[in-house]
């Protein structure tokens, strides 16, 4: 049994870090199948990738349980399991990757371009276990979408939910199964606060509706909605 709990990384400076090396050395420690245990909210890409592929190579097979959280690059990691299973209470997380990048426009460039490969590298652990298409998976990711227990085995991110020996076997699975995207609720509240700037146009002496609306500060309403707009393309 390994337990994957802690940000992932490739170096580990505070000695609470999930790295390859170590990972390796806990893995190839026994033989036979094993059981991962994941509470993470994700890290470096490259390093869970390293990790990914271990699992995937490993001989016998590997039961992932997620018990708390599988957050960006460790819900890659969860995908190499034989067999996912997700804690009731448990949640996964799935974006774009993020980098930073210092430099001019072309510096810029190959780093929007070094991130579009990066995704699609994670898209591929995604579909194999999903089977979903991977503009359906493009899209989840645009979204940062969060997923609880029933929602990842709806989508086919994980295979079923844990449960106590003692229970029954069938677990009753709800009408609706939850699944947030960042994006969305972004989106509908910058749209509501746009709504609340809107100021009927009082109509002038001859009866003609004016056309500037104006706010107490002076600015029109039609500035405010346009700088709202222009907020929301960079959310």
């Amino acid at each position: 049994m390994l337990f994957l709990n802690g940000t992932i990384a490739e170096e580990s400076w505070f000695d609470d870090d999930v790295t390859p090396a170590l990972f390796r050395e806990e893995l190839n420690a026994g033989t036979g199948n094993i059981t991962v245990w994941i509470n993470s909210p994700g890290g470096d890409c490259v390093a869970a990738a390293q990790i990914y592929n271990m699992l995937m190579d490993y001989k016998g097979d590997v039961t992932v349980k997620i018990d708390g959280i599988a957050a960006s690059a460790a819900s890659v990691i969860a995908m190499a399991g034989t067999k996912v299973l997700v804690s009731p209470v448990s949640m996964m997380m799935i974006h774009n990757p993020a980098t930073i990048a210092f430099g001019d426009t072309a510096e810029m460039q190959k780093a929007i371009n070094m991130l579009a490969e990066v995704k699609e590298s994670i898209m591929n652990a995604y579909e194999i276990k999903t089977g979903m298409s991977r503009t359906k998976i493009s899209h989840l990711m645009d979204a940062e979408t969060w997923m609880d227990a029933h929602k990842a085995v709806e989508l086919g991110f994980a295979d079923d939910i844990l449960q106590r020996q003692d229970a029954a076997e069938d677990l009753e699975v709800p009408d609706v199964s939850m699944l947030y995207s960042r994006a969305a609720v972004t989106n509908s509240l910058m749209d509501k606060i746009a709504a609340r700037c809107h100021i009927k146009a009082p109509e002038s002496s001859s009866g003609a509706t004016e056309t500037e609306q104006v706010t107490d500060n002076g600015r029109s309403c039609d500035e405010i909605r346009e700088r709202l707009n222009f907020i929301k393309r960079f959310i």
